[in-house]
């Protein structure tokens, strides 16, 4: 799909809600791969048009950040944790299993075109660990059986919602939300219990800080 007017206004009302134009750049690429499921020569250009720079400087940004690809993935990413306590709780096993699944390795993409691969450093998810993300949708406490089983109703066309809630839609329409547009999906529960097992365990020892000194 081009980059067409639409596109175009989109990106510039994102340029205006910002008081310097050029703080628009990252989600206006996320615009980009939302319509052309990666950074294309096409969407730099027309950042670098709209927000008065260079190609080179988007460009520089576009190759800076892991989250912005430049060449074409699939319907759905993939993103395994394999940081340490991900790796040792399962991310290395769920990795394993994923990458014989289907055949691709890390920023590789399914033959089918469905599914793109990333072995993730850190999800920023750790009492959930280990962590997967299907389109940036949280699958937290994943096994390999789970994982599979996401990917198999996700393959037979089937609704998929993460273990937080939201349905799993597709790459692009994830990447649309974070460029910062309307999804009229639920937003997620902020924390949980485990999240705030540590904050318990430290009211009831009380440990905590007084307020003045928060």
């Amino acid at each position: 799909m081009a980059l067409d007017a639409q596109v175009r206004r989109d990106a510039e009302e994102l340029v205006r809600r910002y008081p310097v134009p050029r703080s628009a750049l990252l989600p206006m690429l996320h615009l980009v791969q939302s319509v052309e499921g990666h950074v294309t020569q096409e969407g730099i250009a027309m950042c670098a048009e709209i927000l008065g720079i260079t190609t080179a400087e988007v460009a520089a940004v576009s190759s800076f950040y892991t989250m912005y690809s430049r060449h074409n993935t699939g319907t759905h990413h993939i993103g395994v944790c394999t940081n340490t306590m991900c790796g040792l709780l399962g991310g290395d096993a769920i990795w394993q299993a994923l990458t014989e699944d289907l055949g691709a390795g890390h920023d590789e993409t399914t033959e089918d075109g469905m599914f793109t691969l990333e072995r993730i450093e850190c999800q920023a998810a750790c009492t959930h660990a280990p962590v997967v993300t299907i389109d940036w949708e949280f699958i937290d406490d994943a096994t390999v059986a789970m994982v599979r089983d996401f990917v198999e109703r996700l393959k037979r066309g089937e609704e998929v919602r993460s273990t937080r809630g939201p349905v799993i839609r597709s790459l692009k329409d994830t990447e649309r939300t974070i460029a910062g547009f309307p999804d009229g999906l639920d937003a997620a529960p902020a924390t949980d219990a485990k999240m705030l097992a540590g904050l318990q365990a430290a009211k009831a020892a009380g440990t905590l800080l007084p307020e003045s000194q928060v």
